[in-house]
């Protein structure tokens, strides 16, 4: 019952943090600070956050639970390799329990342990299909990572991407439903410069719309461009179509 309330608890303020914030990488930055926070009441000791985001192949930082944890994250961006890439290319969590002692990636354990951290734990979080992320934590000291901090971990980046995916496709629904919309205006826009260009010029509409099409050419110009000149050049002003949505 304990975990269920705790995972409850750690649902509910992750609906807060996403809706308080404008866009994913503001959402991951806050999301740095709720994961580094969650798990140093799990450990009992300090840990911090830092987060890749990757899209289209190319990855980089884009927050950090404190400045210390964005340079600790950059480090393994320089090496090309290490835990939280490889959790991100796997889509498994990724222990690395101590920098001193395990042989993956020596140069990037140096550079760790030579700025206090000796243990990390990647662990990925999935958003879309063009986009991932992993949470890519920092302890200054080994044996902090158990099996229950590493269970916890993975469980909010779980919540936390369902949650960003939900986000993602609700964005993905206003962007078509505005690109919907933008469409039937333009749409609207030409039907009504065609009218003005077939009583202009006492034609068909066929012809008026070969007229617009042809200036358009011309012009090196949008059609629906043409149509707006058309229709503020009878008005004197701009002219807007409107849906009620």
């Amino acid at each position: 019952m304990a975990n269920n309330y705790a995972g409850d608890e750690a649902a509910l303020q992750l609906q807060d943090l996403l809706m308080s914030t404008d866009n994913v990488e503001d959402f991951l930055g806050r999301l740095a600070e709720f994961s580094a926070v969650t798990l140093s009441r799990t450990t009992g000791a300090e840990i911090e956050c830092g987060v890749t985001l990757q899209r289209r192949k190319r990855m980089t930082t884009v927050a950090g639970s404190s400045p210390h944890a964005v340079i600790l994250d950059r480090i393994e961006h320089s090496y090309g390799d290490g835990p939280c890439i490889l959790a991100l290319r796997i889509k498994e969590v990724v222990l690395l329990a101590d920098v001193d002692e395990d042989p993956r990636w020596p140069g990037y354990q140096r550079e760790l342990a030579d700025k206090g951290c000796h243990s990390t734990l990647g662990v990925p979080l999935e958003i879309g299909p063009d986009a991932a992320a992993a949470l890519n934590f920092f302890a200054s000291d080994t044996g902090l990572f158990t099996e229950e901090a590493i269970a916890a971990a993975a469980g909010f980046a779980d919540l936390a991407g369902r949650a960003l995916r939900l986000a993602v496709r609700m964005g993905t629904m206003q962007t078509r439903a505005e690109d919907l919309q933008a469409a039937m205006e333009n749409r609207t826009s030409i039907n009504l410069a065609c009218g003005v260009v077939m009583a202009q010029n006492r034609c068909s509409q066929d012809e008026a719309m070969a007229i617009l099409t042809r200036v358009s050419s011309n012009r090196n110009q949008k059609l629906r461009d043409v149509a707006a000149d058309v229709l503020r050049n009878l008005t004197n002003e701009e002219v807007r179509t409107h849906f009620d949505a």
